[in-house]
């Protein structure tokens, strides 16, 4: 039963290495992520395993109980019949003692192997858990550098003022503001000198005005 065990675990771990190797050609985060997934199932393949063995093991513990318990009980038995005299039915209950005993010490090896096998199967279970949270630790901080190269990246292209960049489009915006101010400010003061002049002129023409008839006869 060991070898059926570790054949098994030996197989999830084949399927692991087969299922990276298919992967190898693709976006390396992108096989990355898929690898953890695929290793968290089979994790949880070899989790089902261990709870198996624990309940078989659980069961070749109560059945040995229970086969030493009748081994127990015909012994008694065996007893009581030779002391009654019931030779034949002695007999009958002396057979079932032997069968009992060989049963309970069949019983005691299968439970001892399935304890070994448990402890065995509990012992990969931990490894893989160890692995799969180291794994998820590494993709953390190869994720956070990802980040960083890519922050970077984008910070030089935002930088580069070099050919059709985005500085030399605020250099643009800049010139057009500037033109429109200059044009805005010219129309302002052409405007504000017309109305001066025109005032003015108003004025000395008013101060020129030649006195009238009645002011003569005055």
């Amino acid at each position: 039963m060991s070898n059926v065990f570790t054949r098994m675990v030996d197989s999830i771990e084949s399927d692991i290495h087969e299922f990276m190797d298919k992967k190898e050609e693709q976006n390396p985060m992108q096989a990355l992520n898929q690898y953890l997934r695929q290793s968290e199932k089979e994790a949880e393949k070899v989790r089902k395993l261990v709870e198996r063995q624990q309940r078989l093991k659980d069961e070749f513990t109560r059945e040995r109980q229970l086969a030493d318990d009748m081994a127990e009980k015909r012994k008694h038995q065996v007893k009581i019949a030779e002391q009654a005299g019931e030779t034949e039915l002695a007999a009958y209950a002396e057979k079932e003692y032997q069968e009992y005993i060989q049963r309970a010490e069949r019983l005691t090896y299968s439970q001892v192997e399935a304890m070994r096998q448990h402890e065995s199967l509990e012992k990969k279970y931990e490894e893989m858990n160890h692995k799969l949270k180291d794994m998820r630790l590494k993709r953390m901080e190869l994720m956070g550098r990802e980040n960083v190269a890519r922050a970077r990246h984008q910070i030089s292209q935002l930088s580069d003022e070099s050919a059709d960049k985005p500085y030399s489009r605020f250099g643009e915006m800049e010139r057009y503001i500037e033109e429109l101010e200059y044009k805005v400010n010219g129309d302002y003061y052409h405007h504000t000198l017309d109305s001066k002049i025109a005032q003015l002129e108003k004025q000395l023409n008013d101060t020129e005005k030649p006195v009238g008839d009645n002011e003569k006869m005055i």
